[in-house]
């Protein structure tokens, strides 16, 4: 049996870019269907509840970078309330000679602290007068150590990179990567200089709304994917989509799938918009050749493991930070290690913690297929080491594994942005979104999402 429909958009994929997508056209009264491989939406976002604990299978936590996060959460009230992190996640601890140090958010804290050398403390005092740099595709590592120095480079930004993208920072290139630091430096001659002037800089009532602070949904990120779903009708979300493939027909699309009940579905359509990652491409496609898609399918990810590990009542130390931080000097087996149960309320019993354990990333991709005895070896040995106590025994633990954890803009990001352009200029009605472009983070999924809805 063979269904056909029309509409005039397909999305594909139902992680947190396609559901926002959706549900912004669904506001504006556009005709749409999107299409998951999986039996339910989310993509990787995942909050699982398991007696009495609350934790995120994925991504753990937010920053409100762009006014579309808050914006979003206003229009999906009250089905989903923003939650801030406790104002005590704002401190953030790296690790420096098997001792966890807070990372200085102040003037006197970084003259105090013995994260950074003496030399590069006072070399701060010469980063407005530096030569601006002219390099494009300038490493972060370049960057840091041209602005501020060895010591921040290993201390601050390498451990940062490690936690954020499981990346390499004398891979990944600035301005891809971290364009807002990138742009700093070239509008305003010096990351001091260009703080303060953007802090002068007047600021729309809008604006105002990207607080730049960490942030969930109570209750779990899953409550937002549960919203999303939620205000966009059953009809128009099809799960357990499977071979999904985007033909051309003219000026139209023809997106064919096999449904649940394996039924072959044909839908006609303007647009088409991917929202997978780059791995995908290549077989959603039938009119584009895989050698013109290589410049975006070749497009790196950071392999990464997570370890849950669950405490009913915790022995340990005060958890009072975001969480630890590990630097590649310091040789661990880890890259960090998150605190949920002290970031956001009601995630764990009373006298209970939590603790999200990372390992991998692109400096250790072995580690990914290790047992999962090796790893929870690694990991105890690790948390007993670092915490400087003798944990009691988890109420339980879950290890899980990311192939496609984080894509990596490295030196490849111009070709592969150019690529996107322009298949998107020769197949006009496709757009290729999702993390292959526009950043990693949930905000940046956010805004991506609410400007492919404006030009719908």
């Amino acid at each position: 049996m063979i269904e056909e429909r029309s509409k005039k958009v397909v999305i594909i994929g139902g992680g947190l870019t396609g559901l926002t997508l959706a549900y912004l056209l669904q506001r504006k009264g556009v005709d749409f269907i999107l299409l998951e491989k999986d039996e339910k939406a989310g993509g990787v976002i995942r909050t699982h509840h398991h007696d009495g604990f609350t934790y995120e299978i994925g991504p753990n936590t937010g920053i409100i970078a762009h006014p579309e996060v808050a914006e979003l959460f206003e229009m999906l009230s009250p089905d989903c309330e923003l939650e801030l992190a406790d104002p005590k996640a704002e401190n953030r601890w790296i690790l420096k000679n098997g001792k966890w140090h807070a990372l200085p958010s102040g003037f006197l804290a970084a003259v105090k602290t013995p994260l950074f050398s003496w030399k590069d403390k006072f070399g701060i005092l010469s980063e407005p007068f530096r030569k601006k740099g002219d390099d494009p595709m300038e490493s972060i590592a370049g960057l840091v150590k041209r602005r501020l120095g060895q010591s921040y480079l290993d201390y601050a930004v390498d451990p940062f990179i490690s936690g954020i993208y499981a990346g390499d920072p004398d891979s990944l290139i600035t301005k891809y990567a971290l364009p807002k630091l990138y742009a700093l430096e070239q509008n305003y001659g010096s990351f001091i200089k260009g703080a303060v002037k953007k802090a002068r800089e007047p600021r729309s009532q809008r604006d105002r709304k990207a607080t730049r602070k960490v942030f969930s949904a109570k209750g779990g990120l899953g409550k937002l994917i549960a919203a999303l779903v939620k205000n966009i009708p059953e009809e128009r979300l099809v799960f357990s989509a499977k071979d999904i493939k985007i033909a051309k027909n003219g000026n139209e699309f023809t997106v064919g799938f096999k449904s649940s009940n394996d039924d072959l579905v044909k839908v006609q359509a303007e647009k088409v918009v991917t929202t997978t990652g780059a791995y995908t491409l290549t077989d959603l496609f039938d009119f584009i050749d895989p050698n013109q898609l290589l410049p975006v399918t070749k497009l790196n990810y950071a392999k990464v493991v997570q370890v849950i590990m669950a405490f009913r009542k915790w022995n340990g130390p005060v958890l009072n930070a975001f969480g630890g931080l590990v630097p590649t000097k310091e040789n661990r087996k880890i890259l960090g290690v998150l605190f949920p149960s002290s970031i956001f309320q009601n995630r764990v019993p009373e006298d209970g913690a939590l603790l999200s354990v990372f390992l991998g990333g692109v400096k250790k991709p072995e580690i990914y297929d290790m047992d999962d005895t090796t790893l929870l070896e690694f990991v105890n040995s690790e948390m007993t080491d670092l915490l400087h106590t003798n944990l009691s025994e988890p109420a339980f633990t879950e290890i899980h594994r990311y192939k496609h954890a984080i894509p990596q803009y490295d030196i490849a990001s111009p070709q592969r942005l150019q690529r996107i352009h322009e298949l998107e200029e020769q197949h006009p009605g496709l757009i290729l979104a999702g993390n292959i472009r526009d950043g990693i983070g949930i905000a940046d999924r956010i805004k991506q999402a609410t400007e492919i809805s404006k030009i719908i």
